[in-house]
């Protein structure tokens, strides 16, 4: 456990690797305020701040990362694959709700995101351009538009997120290079490692990936 409680921001925190950011938070100690469109499969816990709104709003945003001493941001769109400008649009909240700001900002991605996709084995990158092209298309957008418009961020780029009990044995992997094996990960492990990094960043700049 962290000794010095901070105060974490996390953006879409109510269902999968962002609800498992807010439970490991709130187990290390930190003081947690959530901005999501549901609250109620949140816990209810004395450090939790859990507001309701829409990450592409930029007062919602900034009302969640007003005291914030490090910004996680997990948004999802569950099982659609349907075109979205969520990531490029919440992008832009942030941008504006950091402005002046230098706090670590930790932005869940995904392998195959940005230039990681070249790197997919050729059977995979073609599937993952039919099925997740266009969510993916929105993804790129985001890491663009925050990677250019604010200096203290990083990329978690995980590899096929699973629902198992996290681990603590996982590989980041900071740099792509040909016949790199990218597999399964839990989302309980990613959870640690953001929280982890939103306590003691030390992939500021890059785009880990991460992987088993």
């Amino acid at each position: 456990m962290n000794g010095d409680g901070m105060h974490i921001a996390i953006i879409g925190a109510s269902a999968g690797t962002g609800l498992l950011c807010v439970q490991q938070a709130l187990a290390r100690g930190h003081e947690v305020t959530t901005l999501s469109r549901h609250v109620e499969s949140l816990p209810r816990h004395d450090q939790l701040h859990a507001l309701r709104g829409d990450a592409r709003k930029p007062g919602d945003t900034a009302s969640a990362v007003a005291a914030a001493d490090a910004v996680l941001v997990t948004l999802g769109t569950g099982r659609s694959l349907r075109a979205t400008a969520l990531f490029s649009e919440s992008a832009t909240a942030l941008l504006q709700a950091l402005a002046g700001r230098d706090v670590p900002l930790i932005v869940l991605s995904g392998f195959g995101a940005g230039d990681s996709r070249a790197f997919q084995p050729a059977p995979v990158r073609v599937l993952f351009g039919l099925f997740l092209g266009r969510v993916y298309a929105d993804k790129n957008a985001m890491e663009r538009m925050l990677a250019a418009g604010y200096r203290h961020w990083e990329m978690v780029r995980p590899g096929v997120l699973t629902d198992g009990p996290a681990t603590g044995r996982y590989r980041v992997l900071t740099r792509l290079q040909a016949g790199m094996h990218v597999g399964r990960i839990a989302r309980a492990d990613v959870a640690a490692f953001m929280v982890a990094q939103a306590e003691a960043p030390s992939c500021l700049g890059l785009y880990p990936v991460l992987t088993n």
